[in-house]
């Protein structure tokens, strides 16, 4: 027998679930084709060559923009990052790049799109591509060039990372398609796509399950606590809460939406997914490998302190 309720808050969370499944898996089939395309025509040793060189300012605005549009997963980003610094790069540069990286990209946009709408989508998009400008520009200021490990790259079929004597694989490495045709591209797009979307499908159908269960089986009064507009330390809280929970950015954003939907403010909520996103424990392990302690404490309260400031700003100012 069931305890009273908890078999109705079960079905709820059941409906809620099908509701995530129904607007999230084809959107996240259409956003896994275009990070196949952007792979495609922007493989990472491509970004890290445009990078190379750029000064301060337009060179983080770049920085930025290239670290928003390229799909990049930590393992991928983390070798280009490597690259950027070992070629001379500034450091505030590589830094607009690392931080734009896991925090505007196309399935985020994508799925922020389905699960907020174009506005919301956009005030984030536009405030967190500026953060990691201004962010980057800072850091630059700061000398913190001595905290960077002795990096070697080696170059191979892909590439890698060695510091303090170890190594570290990255993702499958890019293949040579420069002398694809568009349609050849397009394929292995797809194909890709597809691969990477049985991949990442259970760490989406965890996060819709999770996302179902607080919708549905956690009592909104215990969210609201924590969470709600009540608490003054929301906002920093869901930014902090966000790295130990997260999974992935396909499992996090189910998380958000049921966060909203049952009433927890957007604000909290973004800084929730920034929090995540940028400071997860396996973000946190490979830039450990390129970071000494005090960089990459700076990192992880830079990613924070945006999650704070967007947060804040959205429920401050825009909802």
């Amino acid at each position: 027998m069931l305890p009273p309720g908890l078999g109705e808050a079960l079905l709820d969370s059941w409906d809620y679930f099908l509701h995530l499944a129904v607007i999230l898996v084809p959107l996240f089939i259409g956003a896994s084709f275009l990070v196949g395309l952007a792979q495609e025509y922007l493989p990472p040793e491509k970004v890290e060559r445009k990078l190379r060189g750029h000064d301060e300012g337009t060179g983080n605005v770049a920085a930025a923009g290239l670290g928003a549009v390229t799909p990049f997963c930590s393992c991928s980003t983390v070798p280009v990052l490597a690259g950027l610094l070992q070629a001379g790069a500034p450091l505030g540069l590589a830094f607009s790049f690392l931080l734009a990286s896991p925090l505007v990209n196309e399935i985020a946009v994508i799925l922020l799109i389905g699960l907020f709408g174009i506005e919301i989508t956009i005030y984030y998009v536009v405030m967190t591509f500026v953060a990691a400008v201004i962010g980057g520009i800072v850091i630059g200021r700061l000398g913190l060039g001595e905290h960077i490990k002795d990096v070697r790259i080696v170059e191979e079929t892909e590439q890698t990372i060695a510091t303090d004597g170890g190594t570290a694989d990255c993702c499958a490495g890019s293949s040579d398609t420069a002398n694809q045709t568009h349609s050849q591209h397009v394929e292995t797009a797809a194909r890709e796509a597809w691969s990477f979307f049985v991949d990442t499908l259970p760490y989406l159908i965890l996060g819709m399950t999770l996302g179902a269960l607080i919708h549905g089986v956690v009592p909104v009064d215990v969210l609201h606590t924590v969470l709600g507009s009540e608490n003054p330390l929301a906002v920093p809280l869901a930014a902090l809460a966000g790295a130990p929970v997260y999974i992935s950015l396909s499992g996090m954003l189910p998380i958000a939406a049921s966060l909203s939907e049952q009433g927890i403010a957007i604000g909290t909520v973004l800084a929730f997914v920034i929090g995540g996103a940028g400071v997860s424990i396996p973000n946190l392990i490979l830039l450990n490998k390129l970071f000494k302690r005090r960089l990459l404490l700076v990192y992880a309260g830079t990613v924070v302190t945006i999650g704070v400031v967007v947060g804040v700003v959205f429920n401050v100012f825009i909802v």
